[in-house]
Order: C-alpha cells, then structure tokens, then sequence
C-alpha cells in the first residue's frame, strides 16, 4: 500500500503552512497574506511507532523502516470556493487527490497576521469550509443527476436505481451530518462516487492555538461540540511552537518539551491521528537486516498483506509465520516462540492484527 496522502486544508492565514513545517520540516514559505501557498506543498512524515524500534531492536536489524504519512499543504480555501473564487477550482482539485483531510481551524490571535473573517471564531470557520465542501460536492451531483435522469429514461431498473441513489445521496449532503451516517446508508458505495466527494473524506480538525491557555480551553471545548456531531475528532496544537520544536536537535527539543511540560509532541498525536483515519493497521516484516513497518487496512488478508512487500509474494502465496509483537518480545527470539506456539503457521485468508510480525513464504 502507498502512503497515505493527507491534505491540510482550512482559511488563509489558519497556520496550515505552519503545520505542515513543523510535521515534515519542508520549510515551506509562510507569510501574513492570503495565497502564499498556490501549488502544494508535499511532505513524507514517518508515523512514530516504538514497537517498530522494540522489535528491530530484538531482531538485531540495522535498518528501520517506519510506515509513512505523506502530508500535502493545500492553499487556503475561501467563501465561494465551489464557485471558484480565490483560486478555488484549483484547490478543490487538490483535495480530491488526497485520501483524508486535516482541516485546520485558526484559535489564535495576532497583530501581525490578519483573520480573513476579521474576528476569531473557530466554529464559524469550520462551518465555512465545510459548507464550501459541501457545496462542491452538491454540484457534481447535480451533473450526475441531470445524466441519470437522461439515462433513466431507458426505463432501465439499473439506471433508474442510480438515479434514486445520487438524488438520496444528494438530500443526504445537502443536511450537515456525519460521514458515518452518509456511509450506514450505503447509497455512497451504490453511486460508486464516495472517493470523488470531499465532504466524504475522513477528517481530522486541528484547532492551531497561541499561548493563551485559557482561552484555547474555550475554543476547543465549543469546536469540539461541532466536531462531534459531525464525528471528527479533535486535536488542540500549538503550530508556531512545533515548527520550532521541529528545528531543534532530537536532545534540545525533549528538554525545551520537559521545559513546557510538553507530555507528548502535537505532531505525533496529529501523524497517528492521521493514519486511523483510514483505520490502518501495523504489521512488521524483518529481512536482510532491515525491520519494516507496513501500513494495512482493518480486515486485510494475508496474501494482499504479502502484495505489499512485492507482487510476487501474493500471486505465489504458500502460507505466513505470524507472531504478534508482544509474544515476540516476550519470548526473545523466534525460535523460542516457536517452541512456545506463539508463532503460528496461516494461509492466505488470515486476517492481519495490528502488530503482528510476518514473515511470508511464496512459490517463484
């Protein structure tokens, strides 16, 4: 599977460069106007994962090799977006290409850079990109519906089925409401257009907050009532803060984190927040020396675990030596856990458990 391709999206002047900075130390260009960003920026961030460097470790692997999340910095979206302004064809172009969305929401305020909307109110920011969203998306619907009808004229049961499936579906992103309900009615996957409709991508909102705490409080607990009723989970980070962090040496940051009594990195919780969007898995796979971490979907199979490594793993597929990493720790090395029962023998139809450490045996 290829990385995961995440856009950061939200107002001008939210601290989405920032952000994006700070998470793959691009040094992008940030400045106090709208548009700074026009073509996106493109990051590749290692998801963090200890057990990756547990196991490794364990294995007597030199190399490691993380799972990656590949962070795109889309230009600020505004009001009329749908329509095109502010270069807004172009930016929601940007956003269909990605599998999920990090919408971040201004909660600072700044002398120096301007609010778009001229008063700080996360809600309404959220609203507002949402609404241009959803509005994009109300308009390929309309293209398709007015295809269908035509085609429905046919008399067609198929055709007159898709028809009554884009209208449902467009009454259904018409109300604000959360994805999951959208995807429980199943019309989505009937219309097979899920992967083209933005307001469908899975969403994290990121509330990028200055140093006041108090009223960071605020804000994030009245996001965080919008935000649950659409089932987007949400994350408080200080960008500004971060994109220092992330120019610091590996020592000189954890102390300037204990300094601030930083108990984990934002960016970390906003990568592994990131990766489960999709509901992605973890298994490790050791060879030659190098200890690999391969991102999977909940539900994935062991042959199709196998085609991630190389396409020859899957079409020969003869059987997977599964141990989960926990028992492989415990018991030290594989011929112990061997010994133990811990590591198994599975055929092609097993299902891949987060943290399982696979070795793959194929037929050339």
């Amino acid at each position: 599977m290829s990385s995961l391709r995440v856009g950061i999206v939200g107002l001008p002047n939210a601290g989405k460069t920032t952000l994006f900075n700070a998470l793959s130390r691009a040094g992008a260009a940030v400045a106090s106007y709208p548009f700074t960003t026009v073509e996106p920026n493109v990051g590749v961030v290692p998801m963090p994962d200890p057990r990756l460097e547990a196991v490794a470790e364990l294995a007597e692997c030199e190399r490691r090799v993380p799972a990656m999340v590949r962070f795109v910095d889309i230009a600020g979206l505004v009001e009329g977006a749908s329509r095109g302004e502010g270069l807004g064809n172009r930016f929601l172009a940007n956003i269909r290409e990605v599998d999920a969305v990090v919408h971040v929401v201004r909660g600072f305020e700044s002398g120096n850079v301007a609010h778009v909307a001229g008063a700080l109110d996360p809600v309404r920011d959220a609203e507002l990109i949402e609404t241009e969203l959803r509005l994009a998306d109300i308009e390929v619907l309309g293209r398709e519906i007015h295809k269908a009808k035509a085609a429905a004229k046919s008399g067609s049961r198929d055709k007159i089925a898709r028809l009554e499936g884009l209208e449902a579906l467009e009454a259904l992103i018409e109300a604000p409401g959360t994805i999951d309900r959208i995807r429980a009615s199943g019309v989505a996957d009937s219309c097979a257009l899920e992967a083209g409709l933005l307001s469908m991508k899975p969403t994290l909102v990121v509330l990028n907050v200055g140093e006041d705490a108090g009223a960071a409080e605020g804000l994030a607990r009245e996001l965080g009532v919008w935000a649950a009723e659409r089932g987007q989970p949400v994350l408080t980070v200080n960008a500004e803060i971060e994109a220092e962090l992330a120019e610091l040496e590996p020592d000189e940051a954890a102390e300037f984190e204990e300094a601030m009594g930083i108990a984990e990195e934002s960016l970390a919780r906003v990568v592994k927040a990131s990766y489960q969007l999709l509901g992605l898995i973890t298994f490790f796979s050791i060879d030659s020396g190098e200890c690999r971490a391969w991102p999977v979907p909940v539900g994935c199979r062991a042959d199709a675990a196998a085609g991630c490594i190389h396409t020859d793993f899957e079409r020969g597929f003869v059987k997977a030596e599964v141990v989960h990493q926990e028992d492989f720790l415990s018991c030290g090395c594989f011929a112990t856990a061997r010994e133990s029962g811990a590591l198994r023998l599975e055929g092609r139809d097993y299902l891949v458990q987060d943290g399982d450490v696979i070795h793959f045996k194929f037929a050339t």
